[in-house]
C-alpha cells in the first residue's frame, strides 16, 4: 500500500557549503535531504521510502560546536510503500523452484509463493520450469500474479521486507 507521510528530519550542512545567499542554502538542504532519504531505504513502520513530494518547512539552523557545521530541522512529505497482511497485490515471477516461486512487487524483491498455497497447480520441471493448472493460465518466469499477503517480515540488517503469499481466494492467480 502506498502511504503519504510527513516526517521530521535533521539535515547537517558542512560549514564550507554555507553561503550568504538563502537560495544556495535551500538547494544544499534539499540535495542533502535527497541523499540521506535514498540511503535510509526503509523502516519497519513506514515501509520503503520512494519519493520526497514536498519540503514543508526548514527550521532555524543550529551551529554544531565541534565542527562548525549547521544542523537544520526540516519537515517534508514523502511517499512510502508498505506491505500488509491481508492485502491483495500483484507481482512478477522472477524465480521458479520445485517448492514454489519468488515474486517482485514494487521495491520488494523477496515475496515467496509456496506450491502448497497454489491450489490446483503442479510443478513441471525442465529448462524453463513452470507451474501448470488445467483451469488457469500457467505460472512461469515474468508472469504477473495477483496474490494475497499472508505474512510479512522486516529484516533490519538489510532494511527490506520479505513476504509469504497465497493464491487461495477469489480472483487470485496469473493476470492475463
Amino acid at each position: 500500500m502506498f502511504l503519504k507521510v510527513q516526517l521530521p528530519w535533521n539535515i547537517i550542512i558542512p560549514a564550507e557549503n554555507l553561503d550568504a545567499k538563502g537560495l544556495m542554502l535551500q538547494r544544499a538542504i534539499i540535495i542533502r535531504l535527497m541523499d540521506e532519504f535514498s540511503i535510509k531505504k526503509a523502516t519497519k513502520d513506514l515501509g520503503y521510502f520512494l519519493a520526497v513530494t514536498t519540503l514543508e518547512s526548514i527550521g532555524e539552523g543550529k551551529v554544531r560546536q565541534n565542527s562548525g557545521d549547521v544542523l537544520f530541522p526540516v519537515v517534508f512529505s514523502c511517499i512510502t510503500f508498505r506491505i500488509y497482511r491481508g492485502e491483495i497485490l500483484e507481482g512478477v515471477v522472477h524465480k521458479i523452484l520445485k517448492h514454489g516461486v519468488f515474486l517482485r512487487c514494487g521495491p520488494i524483491e523477496n515475496i515467496y509463493l509456496s506450491n502448497k498455497k497454489m491450489p490446483g497447480y503442479e510443478y513441471v520441471p525442465g529448462e524453463n520450469p513452470i507451474f501448470m493448472n488445467e483451469k488457469m493460465p500457467k505460472i512461469e518466469k515474468d508472469v504477473v500474479v495477483r496474490f494475497i499477503v499472508i505474512g510479512e517480515k522486516y529484516i533490519e540488517a538489510q532494511r527490506e521486507f520479505q513476504a509469504v503469499v497465497s493464491l487461495e481466494g477469489d480472483f487470485l492467480g496469473p493476470v492475463s
